[in-house]
This record gives C-alpha cells, structure tokens and sequence, in this order.
C-alpha cells in the first residue's frame, strides 16, 4: 500500500531576497508524484522547469493564505504535465503557468485560498518561449482572490513578444471568489518597474465553457487586452455567476469575443 509522504518546512514571516522551493523538478522526464502532503515551505512547494511527461497526483499543498510568494506549483519551459486530484491551499498562486508550458492538463484540482489559477505572468523576461495547449478542468475555486487569471506586463524593452493560445477552461465552480475571470495585459507585480506602452505578448484561442458560481467583488468578468495586439477568438459558453454583495458587471476592452449559450452577468464588447 502506498503511504502518504508529508514534506514539512517552518515557515517564517520575514523579508528575504530568495525563498527555497521544497520540491524541484528540472529536466526531468517521465516521473510521477502522488499522495504527497507540502505543508508550509518559506517558498514555492513545487517547480518544475525543463521537463516533460510529469504526473502529480493526489497532492496536499497547503500554507496560511497571509504566506506570500507561497506558490503551489509552478510550471516553466515544460511539456505534457498534469496536475489531478489534488487540493491546493496557499498564498499565492494556487497553479502558476509560465512562459514555454506546452500541452499542460490541470484536472479536478480544488484550489484556496490563494489567488487562483494563473497563466503568466508573461512578457517580463528576456528570451521567453510561447505558452500554448493548456486544459483546466472539473475545478473548484474557493475563497480565491482570483479564478481563471491571464496576466501579461506592458511593454518591456529588450524583451521580445512570445504568443499565448490554445486554452481551454471548463467545467469550473467558482465559490466566493473575488474575480472570477480575468485576462489582465496591463499587469504590474512583483515590485517590478513597468514601461509606458501596450503589452506586445498575442493572446488567442482562449475557451471560458461551463464556468458558474459565486463572487464577493461588483466586477465578475474583467477582460483586459492589449491595445497593440488585442485578444482574438475568445469564448464565452455558459458563464453562469451570481453575485453574494448584489449585482455584478462585466468588461472588456480590445477583445474579439464570441459568446455562446447563458451569459451572466451580460458582456458587451
């Protein structure tokens, strides 16, 4: 019989420059991790860059939502990972999604609290690679400060435009949390400096399909694209969310959208 493993780190409060990661995974083919518990690392639980054909199954991932930068997995330069069965409580991201992740699947995954699950951020290093083919499925966000997020810097010199598309987000219960669906291309995190100018990184082929629930926040949909390069094929099937503070309002901007099905709240573009 196999035996849960518990990964333990004391987690402290305080300011430093680099927190370790508990569990790294780099050029690492064909490996599988199930039935692992990660409780309170000082850094990211997981990493994995460079790699591909990794399974991680029935994790437990968790630290106080106050942890920062407490990231649950983080995936990199990485080909055909999928995360399953797991329940993600932490800090930060609950999946972050980063630049050269290709054919990514994230199934039946219970996220929060945490800020959700993230594609990017993009466009903030030089050298980047493009993000493309990724499935989020049979989710369940609770308590998030965010649900499905896409999030590009502005313009940055020196750094050259990778592309985004290819994602599928369905099936996915959203419960109390505060924005649901967000596609950010003027985001600024992290203390980083950012430049004056529209974000150059292209995003396409973006799927929203069966995606109900809750918000606390007056705002459930906010779509926020590049003025340089707006979104293109962007689809809206069945959003079904329901405000717990009264009504709710969507928007957009620079954005073809296609809308299928039920559409609440109601986005015009």
């Amino acid at each position: 019989m196999t035996k849960n493993v518990i990964f333990y780190a004391s987690f402290q409060l305080f300011k430093i420059n680099f927190r370790p990661k508990s569990i790294v995974l780099k050029g690492v083919t064909n490996a599988s991790i199930r039935r692992i518990t990660s409780l309170n690392p000082m850094g990211f639980h997981f990493f994995i860059t460079t790699s591909k054909f990794i399974r991680l199954q029935r994790l437990h991932i968790t630290t106080p939502k106050d942890s920062p930068n407490t990231d649950g997995i983080q995936i990199s330069s990485s080909d055909q990972v999928r995360v399953s069965r797991s329940r993600i409580e932490t800090g930060d991201d609950c999946i972050g999604i980063l630049q050269g992740s290709t054919r990514l699947s994230i199934n039946k995954v219970t996220c929060g609290p945490g800020h959700g699950i993230s594609v990017g951020s993009l466009g903030k290093n030089e050298d980047e690679e493009d993000a493309k083919g990724v499935q989020v499925k049979n989710c369940t966000l609770r308590g998030t400060t965010n649900g499905i997020r896409i999030k590009t810097f502005p313009f940055k010199p020196n750094v050259i435009p990778i592309k985004a598309f290819g994602f599928l987000f369905k099936d996915i219960v959203m419960k109390s949390v505060q924005n649901p669906i967000i596609i950010d291309q003027e985001y600024c995190g992290g203390g980083h400096s950012c430049v004056n100018g529209p974000s150059k990184i292209r995003l396409s082929d973006i799927f929203f399909h069966n995606i109900g629930g809750s918000t606390t926040s007056s705002q459930a949909i906010n779509i926020k694209c590049s003025s340089a390069v707006p979104c293109q094929n962007v689809h809206l099937h069945n959003i079904n969310l329901i405000g717990l503070k009264g009504p709710l309002s969507a928007s957009c901007i620079n954005a073809k959208i296609n809308f299928f099905g039920l559409q609440v709240p109601t986005l015009k573009c």
